[in-house]
């Protein structure tokens, strides 16, 4: 009884001391590493739902925007939207003492198409809000909703086509994300985008994201708003807690010798969109009480897509923001009752607090992107040895406020990255992790504790 006795008590001081040796080895989870910047705290704290909800009513009140509607009616079709928001935008720029301006992005489409029966202009609401730190006015954040709209026939331009959840409810997003962060400078660019034609097949963002990529600018990520308005399901869902972000894991413009390299490394969770989506997922976490990301693996919803598509496709890292339920009464669809049930995309099916929630989120991410320095460059693990330790290099950041790195890892069954080391202010680690068994990224931090976007790690050899 006694040698019993000592042999139990002995097991559970083994359990203790393991206990104790976890605690205190255990390191710090990746998603809550993000220090509160007091600043930006308070801009999440200034956007309004009121504001929000005037917005969608007056882009609802505009009868139609659909991409062929009237373009010289003072108030009806998607010509007086656009001058609308135009206004709007030179309204907020008015304020900013230069550092914004407001341009129209535009082209002739012409036929064939079989959502466009003849030539007509799309243009594209731009304000862009010029960074302040000379090595990173040069990278540029886009935020985008698309303001035009369509009925249960997308080539009817004479219907009412309110559109208040899709995509009004976006283009509202845009609208005050603008006048909230205009208020403050920030280190780079950021442009807020009001795109057209997106119901026609992304006519819009794919004239703008082709002409950032023809210009060589540095889009280093790119977030669409696109029926984020509404919290109730179709099925009586409600869920006002929750945005999903969706984000592509393989690039559809992927190159032979990316796709060798992706299955070798199995890496296929690890793309630019899926980093810029788990960082926005800890922005929300970090600043937006209540709310959370509900990060989705897939580059859209199944089988259909959006505004971030044509960035994806012209090769900039690119998310879109969307509610966790859709009433697809509310999509799409002519303003009818039938059996009682109406349809149409009306403004009393948005909920306006949840709007303002996903705005918050938008303004976290923009704010806390623009403020921390860019992604480091030529994150490779280096492959000049078998060994049972890893050693990870990169090219150091450009930017003079930045005092250090952070390796960052997680298992390879792990969605999100499990923990962080802070490595100091030098450009090579190597770590007793295996590179079979983990998966490696490093991120910068400035003098303020900004983090970067992680940049993944990928193999190398010397």
């Amino acid at each position: 009884m006694v040698v019993r006795r000592c042999i139990a008590s002995g097991r559970f001081l083994l359990r203790m001391v393991a206990l104790l040796v976890a605690l205190v080895c255990t390191p710090v989870v990746a998603d809550e590493s993000y220090k509160i910047d007091p600043s930006i705290k308070k801009l999440i704290g200034e956007v309004s739902r009121e504001r929000l909800e005037s917005d969608v009513r007056t882009l609802v009140g505009f009868g139609t925007r659909q991409t062929e509607s009237e373009t010289d009616h003072p108030t009806r079709g998607i010509g007086a939207a656009r001058r609308w928001i135009e206004s709007e935008f030179k309204k907020i720029a008015a304020k900013t003492g230069g550092r914004m301006t407001v341009s129209l992005d535009s082209y002739t489409e012409s036929p064939p198409s079989r959502r466009i029966a003849k030539p007509v202009e799309i243009v594209n609401v731009i304000a862009t809000l010029k960074g302040t730190q000379p090595e990173s006015v040069d990278r540029v954040y886009v935020v985008s909703g698309h303001y035009d709209s369509i009925c249960s026939d997308p080539t009817d331009s004479k219907c009412d086509a309110p559109g208040a959840n899709d995509d009004a409810s976006g283009v509202a997003a845009v609208l005050e994300a603008a006048r909230v962060l205009s208020a403050h400078e920030f280190e780079a660019t950021i442009v807020f985008a009001a795109v057209a034609a997106e119901e026609q097949g992304l006519y819009g963002s794919k004239h703008l994201a082709n002409g950032y990529k023809v210009k060589g600018v540095n889009i280093a990520g790119m977030l669409t708003n696109d029926i984020v308005g509404n919290s109730v399901s179709q099925l009586g869902i409600r869920d006002a807690k929750h945005v999903r972000v969706f984000s592509e894991g393989v690039p559809e413009i992927e190159t032979p010798e990316e796709k060798r390299v992706r299955l070798s490394t199995g890496s296929e969770n690890d793309a630019p969109a899926r980093q810029l989506a788990r960082f926005v997922d800890g922005c929300c976490r970090q600043y937006v009480d209540g709310f959370d990301v509900e990060l989705m693996f897939r580059r859209d919803r199944l089988m259909r897509g959006g505004d971030h598509t044509s960035f994806s496709r012209a090769g900039y890292p690119a998310v879109r923001l969307t509610e966790m339920n859709e009433d697809y009464r509310h999509q799409h669809q002519n303003v009818r009752k039938e059996e009682g049930v109406q349809y149409g995309d009306l403004p009393e099916y948005v909920d306006f607090g949840y709007l303002a929630n996903v705005t918050r989120t938008n303004v976290a991410a923009l704010a806390n992107l623009a403020s921390a320095p860019a992604r480091p460059a030529n994150v490779r693990i280096v492959l000049d040895k078998l060994a049972p330790t890893t050693t990870i290099a990169w090219d150091k950041n450009k930017e003079p406020d930045v005092v250090g790195y952070e390796l960052i890892w997680r298992k390879t069954s792990s969605p999100t990255w499990d923990g962080f080391d802070s490595i100091g202010n030098v450009d090579r680690i190597t770590t007793d992790r295996s590179k079979d068994n983990f998966f490696f990224g490093v991120r910068a931090v400035d003098k303020d504790d900004h983090r970067s976007v992680v940049t993944f790690a990928r193999p190398k050899r010397k």
